[in-house]
């Protein structure tokens, strides 16, 4: 059983990998993992430390149970409806607000100040005093096949909700290899939103990350139907908090694939940019939350797939004869 005393970061945090219906969770003694995957190719993962929750209880599976799962480890394992939970969490009205990055207010990026000084002491992102709310929301599961429990209460008034749960289908992490990255860069995520979103106005449908250990050190481009854009980031600390490229590398992703992770952009403080040398990129980001024990950090990652050479080829080629049939 998982206790939380605030709807709104359980909400926000599930709503950035809200590109699938259906999310894979797995219960652990650490906490609770969601995870969501499209067409094997782009993977979202939230986790929800224990220390996020007032209180957590952790108890295994049964012995039946656990040999049910061919030998596999205690955990609890099932899918469910991630529209349907992320409905369920806002059952008492919890609204999307403003972005922090809208308008460029003072506050445009200020939430770094809490993590890295210089903020003031100002309240988390998803802090109840930033929020002014309040409430409890309750999350459990007995067993293998019964549903998952949601229980929210405010102001008086509770609300239980069963949710139906499913086998888990089999999931393949898509594999980043930390002992060969061709890049490693922590850069504060306003920015790669910024650079991100100014790209999407050429209406692309691929997305190239450069990066270089000589200038220019990265760059973001692309090309679509009404003109191309890129956009360059130079190497000063104060842009890039770590950069790490031995050597040149270059890969394609789908557009729309990155775009997946804008919302978590939006109220990350920092991203790291991993990437290895099969071109499998990664997105970390970190983002602060408000727990019993004061302010924290919990992680949102995305994976992508890149765009195979013999890809890129083809999608050339097939550029060039539509140019030469308008010709």
């Amino acid at each position: 059983m998982a206790v939380s005393g605030s709807v709104r970061h359980l909400f926000q945090l599930l709503k950035c990998i809200n590109f699938a219906t259906k999310a894979h969770v797995r219960i652990t003694p650490e906490g609770l993992r969601f995870t969501v995957e499209e067409s094997r190719v782009i993977q979202g993962t939230v986790f929800l430390e224990k220390k996020l929750f007032t209180s957590y209880t952790y108890a295994p599976l049964a012995d039946s149970q656990a040999e049910d799962d061919d030998g596999a480890d205690d955990t609890a394992v099932f899918q469910i409806s991630l529209t349907a939970l992320l409905e369920t969490l806002q059952i008492f009205g919890v609204n999307e607000a403003k972005d922090r990055w809208t308008g460029r207010d003072p506050g445009y990026g200020g939430m770094t100040g809490t993590l890295g000084g210089g903020g003031g002491g100002k309240p988390a992102a998803f802090g109840n005093q930033a929020l002014r709310m309040t409430g409890v929301c309750r999350l459990s599961y007995a067993a293998k096949g019964e549903p998952l429990c949601v229980v929210l209460q405010e102001g008086g008034v509770t609300t239980t909700c069963e949710m139906v749960t499913y086998e888990a289908e089999e999931l393949d992490e898509i594999p980043l290899q930390r002992d060969a990255l061709a890049l490693k860069i922590i850069m504060r995520s306003s920015w790669l939103y910024d650079a991100v979103n100014e790209l999407s106005s050429t209406s692309p449908s691929r997305l190239t990350i450069a990066a270089s250990p000589s200038a220019p050190y990265l760059v973001l481009s692309c090309n679509g139907p009404v003109g191309s854009a890129a956009v360059e980031f130079g190497k000063d600390q104060q842009l890039l908090e770590t950069f790490q490229v031995p050597k040149r590398t270059v890969n394609t992703y789908k557009h729309s694939l990155i775009k997946s992770a804008t919302r978590a952009m939006l109220i990350a403080s920092k991203v790291s940019i991993r990437g290895d040398a099969q071109g499998v990129l990664s997105f970390q980001f970190m983002i602060e939350v408000e727990g019993p024990l004061g302010v924290g950090v919990s992680f949102v990652d995305f994976r992508f797939v890149p765009f195979l050479p013999e890809e890129d080829e083809d999608d050339r080629d097939s550029n060039d004869d539509i140019d030469e049939a308008a010709s």
